[in-house]
Order: structure tokens, then C-alpha cells, then sequence
């Protein structure tokens, strides 16, 4: 691992209005941020997910501030969980993002922070929709092991710099990254880790994705 910058870093739980519920959120802000990343999460995981943590700690140790949040209530989720319908409603997740970008842009402690995307499985269309519903504030997207496919009809519209981040062994997941990169009009790039199947967890896959990942939003942030 990389040395690490020390910031003191302030994680506490907040609550985000969407529509009719509150959506749970960990927001965590190093002292001084520069900017911070948004997690959209795919079906089946939470703010609680241990990859995307592990991401989100790697963020804060370089400065950038983060927000886990649920993209469902725990009625949702456990609704979702025998159905599968709203893990794959793009446009729903996606508005629950939007939500939380206005809900980021309008809060005291994040206000004027340049804001990023980071997406995994189909929370990656999300990300992707979310992004080019509000082009003036988000200014980086990364996608880990995401579904940007499933963003189709906007991909051409994406205004924000993209980066696509797949594992060597997560074949038809190449492929529709593939499709989707070609599609992308905006900065962009692809990556593929080396041995590295779809949850990553492979020794230093997640690693090699905090990274990428560090790398893409220091720059574009």
C-alpha cells in the first residue's frame, strides 16, 4: 500500500429526504476536502458494503469525502430481495441519487464540494443517468464491476469524465462495458484488472480498484 496522507477525518450518520422516504447515509469529510464521492451500490449490497468501505477509507486518506447511502429503505430492499424489480429500475435509482447530489449541493458541510460518482453493478447506470440529469455539479463517474449498459439511452449525453473498471475474468461484464465505453462521447477509459472476477476479491484486486479509482477522482475533483 501507498504512504497515506493523515486527515482527520468526521463520519457521522445523516438522513437524505427522496420523495415520500429518508434514506440512511454515512458522510464522512477529511479536514480540508477538495471534493467528495457519492457510492450508488448495486443490487443486494448497502452502505454496510465491505468493498465499497474499503474504497471510500482509501478516498478519505487522500483528502476526498465520502457518502455511503442505502438507495432503498429496508422495506424496499426486502421487497427487492424476492422481486429483483427494483435493483434493475434504473430510472428509480437514479432518482434517489439525484436526490442525494441536490441534498449534497444544498448541505452546509458539503456545499461547494465538487462531486463524484462511484457506481457498482447496475447502481453504475444510475450513477450514469444521475450524472447527466444534473451535468453542472457531478464531475467525475467511476464504475466498478457496474452495468453502464443498462444506461444506454443517456450514455451519449454523459458530460462527466467516466472511468470503467472491470475484472479480467468477469467476461460478459467486459463485454457489456465494452458496449458502453464505445457508446461514451465524453473522457473516458477502461480498465481491466488482471485475474480479478466480478466482486473483486481476488488478493489486491480491490486494491488495484481503490487506486484507479483515487487516481481518477484526484484529478478530476
Amino acid at each position: 500500500m501507498n504512504s497515506k496522507t493523515n486527515h482527520k477525518i468526521n463520519e457521522k450518520s445523516v438522513q437524505i429526504p427522496s420523495g415520500q422516504v429518508v434514506l440512511e447515509g454515512n458522510l464522512a469529510i477529511p479536514e480540508g476536502a477538495t471534493g467528495i464521492v457519492l457510492f450508488a451500490h448495486g443490487s443486494g449490497s448497502s452502505r454496510h458494503s465491505p468493498r465499497n468501505r474499503f474504497v471510500a477509507e482509501e478516498l478519505q486518506r487522500e483528502g476526498l469525502g465520502t457518502l455511503l447511502m442505502d438507495l432503498l429503505t429496508p422495506s424496499e430492499e426486502a421487497y427487492d430481495l424476492g422481486t429483483g424489480e427494483l435493483r434493475f429500475n434504473i430510472e428509480f435509482l437514479a432518482g434517489r441519487l439525484v436526490d442525494a447530489i441536490d441534498w449534497l449541493v444544498e448541505n452546509e458541510e458539503t456545499t461547494g464540494l465538487n462531486i463524484g460518482l462511484f457506481g457498482s453493478s447496475t447502481g453504475a447506470a444510475g450513477a450514469l443517468v444521475a450524472a447527466v440529469q444534473r451535468p453542472q455539479v457531478i464531475k467525475a463517474v467511476v464504475s466498478r464491476g457496474g452495468r453502464p449498459d443498462l444506461a444506454e439511452s443517456v450514455l451519449s449525453q454523459v458530460l462527466a469524465p467516466t472511468l470503467l473498471i472491470v475484472g479480467g475474468y468477469d467476461d460478459p461484464v467486459i463485454e457489456m462495458n465494452q458496449s458502453a465505453f464505445d457508446r461514451l462521447e465524453v473522457e473516458k477509459e477502461m480498465t481491466i484488472v488482471p485475474r480479478a472476477t466480478h466482486l473483486f476479491e481476488e488478493s489486491g484486486a480491490l486494491e488495484e480498484v481503490a487506486r484507479l479509482a483515487k487516481n481518477w477522482f484526484i484529478q478530476k475533483l
